[in-house]
């Protein structure tokens, strides 16, 4: 590759970083550029690390044969089963504990296959293989992406050749940095999501973090509870009450974000969450389906729990509907992006009145006229009540006994 060559594709890659190309376009668009340039590559993989719940990192891999597509692969916890001792056996790692920072097998030349990847490269005609690793300063790591991982492979008879192996280590760092970037940028996101909610995450991406400024949304307000949580972690090692908690919030929470809502808090056994209603009818309804998949879910849940012996609760849970105040709450160094009003204070009372009326699901009246004239005739009344703090008393309702929604 000669300097001309190397000077525009380090300017692309650079470019292509600034303006925000996604991973797969960086990943495809410099492989494409390396091989136009005269390194005859047949393979690449980039590594990451992430900040993820579930995730440890993610791979990025091109082939020559299919030049536009890049394979994305998120992996798990590599650090216990088969996947750790994959990890173990693998270039990788023997660089990460040696110190080193590349590795040559020069195939063709007769160099020994002596990690299963690089014998599994040989096998699908691989000539060559290099392996890269650009460590970040103890400053630049985020959780435990401390470096990117590389590995670069060529079937030509020769493999690279001498100048094709000096240009993929020059060119490597632009690649990896641009990457990092993109990365950065997702993780982000997938934070602010995670810990804020789906909503309230793209919001605060967006750059709506002002203090003070509250926007005014009508919202189906969703509020649930776990029945004799006090007791059972009153009663129950230390050890099962996250685990309890995770079980019961996967499937409130998963219900509440399969039928349109945002889980705003998750405040010990409790869940706080909207539905937009920009159409009241339609989130209503979908409040309604996640509460069906909330119980239907809370069934098979107790029952592999029962099972393994283990603690068994029931999800119950409050359905108004209002006007509240959606924004950043709190002061200039510890924001909270939540909502507030008198609906919130209402559907929270309506909640605290499920155990006196003996029933798992309580709807406002409020929210019973906005779900529409046919699903209220599927609706009880349980009766009118004063609740603490609520100027007016309010009637509640209940779904009738079969009440389902496909």
């Amino acid at each position: 590759m000669n300097e001309s060559a190397f000077n525009e594709l380090a300017r692309w890659v650079t470019e292509a970083g600034l303006i925000g190309r996604t991973e797969s376009e960086l990943m495809s668009g410099f492989c494409r550029r390396v091989v136009d340039a005269g390194v005859r590559l047949g393979r690449a993989i980039v590594i990451l690390d992430t900040l993820h719940p579930i995730y440890e990192g993610r791979a990025f891999r091109w082939r020559a044969d299919a030049p536009e597509a890049v394979e994305i692969l998120d992996y798990g916890r590599t650090n216990e089963g088969e996947a750790a001792e994959s990890w173990q056996r693998s270039p990788f790692f023997h660089l990460l504990q040696s110190g080193g920072t590349e590795m040559r097998r020069h195939l063709a030349a007769g160099d020994p296959a002596d990690f299963p990847a690089i014998a599994q490269a040989r096998d699908e005609g691989a000539n060559d293989y290099l392996v890269l690793v650009h460590r970040f300063a103890a400053e630049g790591v985020i959780g435990e992406m401390d470096c990117v991982y590389s590995s670069w492979s060529s079937d030509a008879p020769g493999g690279f050749g001498e100048d094709g192996v000096v240009a993929l280590k020059r060119l490597a760092p632009f690649l990896k940095l641009a990457l990092k970037s993109a990365a950065l940028a997702r993780m982000a996101d997938t934070l602010a999501q995670t810990y804020l909610g789906r909503d309230p995450g793209r919001r605060v991406m967006s750059g709506r973090i002002v203090r003070g400024v509250a926007e005014k949304i009508g919202a189906v307000l969703w509020y649930s509870d776990l029945h004799g949580y006090t007791q059972i972690s009153d009663n129950s090692p230390p050890e099962q009450i996250i685990p309890l908690l995770n079980d019961y919030a996967e499937v409130v929470v998963s219900a509440v974000h399969g039928h349109g809502g945002d889980v705003l808090k998750l405040v010990g056994d409790g869940t706080l969450a909207i539905f937009p209603a920009d159409n009241r009818k339609e989130a209503c309804l979908g409040a309604l389906a996640a509460a069906v998949r909330v119980r239907k879910g809370v069934i098979k849940l107790n029952g592999k729990r029962a099972a393994a012996g283990l603690p068994t609760s029931q999800v119950y849970l409050a359905l108004h509907v209002g006007d509240v105040f959606y924004r950043n709450i709190g002061s200039k160094d510890r924001l909270d992006f939540t909502i507030i009003g008198p609906a919130v204070n209402e559907v929270s009372r309506i909640l605290a009145m499920s155990r006196s009326v003996e029933q798992d699901v309580l709807l406002s009246a409020d929210f019973a006229d906005a779900a529409g004239s046919e699903m209220r005739r599927r609706l009880v009344s349980v009766g009118r009540y004063a609740l603490r703090g609520v100027t007016q008393p309010l009637e509640l309702f209940t779904p009738d006994p079969d009440f389902d929604i496909p």
